[in-house]
């Protein structure tokens, strides 16, 4: 039995189109996926504000909140809860060069427009959690803006979105690369600094994703320990990489187990999730995978983590004491390695 919370975003389940070929399923309408995502052990659901509010761009801010309404009801009937809503300012005209640090005012008017929509939303969703991923926050072209403006920019919208609301909570998901070339708040640790300029730092803090920490070469675990040490992880996105590539959110623990193995470890010791925080995925279908298998990565990546679960429970500590007092560290990775293999 876990002791963590799961949740999800709709967009884990999707047709397979990429920037390199076209869909290889058919879409799963939401009510579909949510019934899905509960009978496969799911607690939770990440939205954007998009996800949840369809055409969001052609409604009023009454119309807006109405369909939330709407959405919160079919949550209700399903048992699950949202676990928060995040703007998606990088799917829109108006930020092709970021949003709220974008050149042109009008675009960054828009993207708090849209930041201020999803607090609508998640308040009329049951969630104080808004999550940035500033997809494109930063340059493609290194002197087309000043990273100090730029930072400042980013520090006044969190702000205006604290004013907006006094009891939402902004998490930051950082990103070194991908869809820009430099971005300006690429780990956790650019997370805390800006979450110690903003209004109420104590409202600010970080969402850890697994292959982002990868792709700026940092270990997922450290990171996530790093947010802990400042109380700052208001959740994770767990998943894993091949390397130094493109963002490719594989199942959980496929490609570096022990990795993921500290994960989950720095996680159960540290008491995740006893200040009703969710473990997420954020882990994607390969586009090879079948109309049939359209889940299999969600339950392959649940599967991993409550196997490593089972794991960090039974890890001998007072072997691992004894080992860092001799600086036996050789004889602590043979103990975490037969671990993992099933062979101690």
């Amino acid at each position: 039995m876990s002791q963590f919370k799961f949740s999800v975003g709709p967009w884990n389940v999707h047709a397979g189109a990429d920037s390199y070929g076209p869909a290889t399923r058919k879409e799963i309408p939401l009510e579909e996926k949510l019934k899905r995502f509960k009978e496969i052990g799911f607690d939770a659901i990440q939205f954007h504000d998009d996800d949840a509010v369809p055409n969001i761009n052609e409604l009023t801010e009454e119309e807006i909140k109405e369909e939330a309404r709407k959405l919160k009801e079919m949550l209700d009937k399903y048992g699950l809860k949202a676990e928060f809503v995040a703007p998606r300012l990088w799917m829109d005209p108006h930020t092709i060069d970021g949003g709220f640090m974008s050149t042109r005012k009008e675009d960054r008017e828009f993207a708090m427009w849209r930041a201020k929509r999803s607090i609508d939303i998640a308040n009329e969703l049951g969630t104080d959690l808004i999550v940035l991923w500033l997809a494109r926050e930063g340059t493609l072209c290194e002197e087309s803006k000043s990273p100090v403006w730029a930072t400042q920019q980013l520090i006044s919208a969190i702000n205006e979105m604290l004013e907006y609301d006094k009891h939402i909570r902004v998490c930051i998901e950082p990103k070194p690369n991908e869809p820009i070339d430099r971005s300006i708040c690429g780990t956790m640790g650019h997370v805390m600094a800006v979450s110690a300029a903003t209004i109420d730092p104590k409202r600010v803090g970080g969402n850890l994703e697994s292959a982002h920490a990868i792709l700026a070469g940092l270990d997922p675990a450290h990171e996530i320990g790093f947010a802990l040490a400042f109380n700052k992880l208001f959740t994770v996105h767990l998943n894993d990489q091949n390397g130094i590539r493109y963002d490719q959110d594989k199942t959980f623990g496929v490609e570096n187990l022990r990795q993921a193995f500290n994960q989950v470890k720095v996680l159960v010791e540290n008491d995740y999730g006893s200040h009703g925080e969710y473990v997420g995925l954020d882990v994607k279908a390969m586009r090879t995978t079948t109309d049939e298998d359209s889940y299999k990565h969600l339950e392959n990546s649940l599967k991993i983590f409550k196997r490593l679960e089972e794991k960090v429970k039974r890890f001998d500590y007072d072997f691992q004491k004894k080992c860092v007092e001799t600086r036996d560290f050789e004889g602590l990775e043979m103990y975490v390695m037969d671990l993992l293999m099933g062979a101690e």
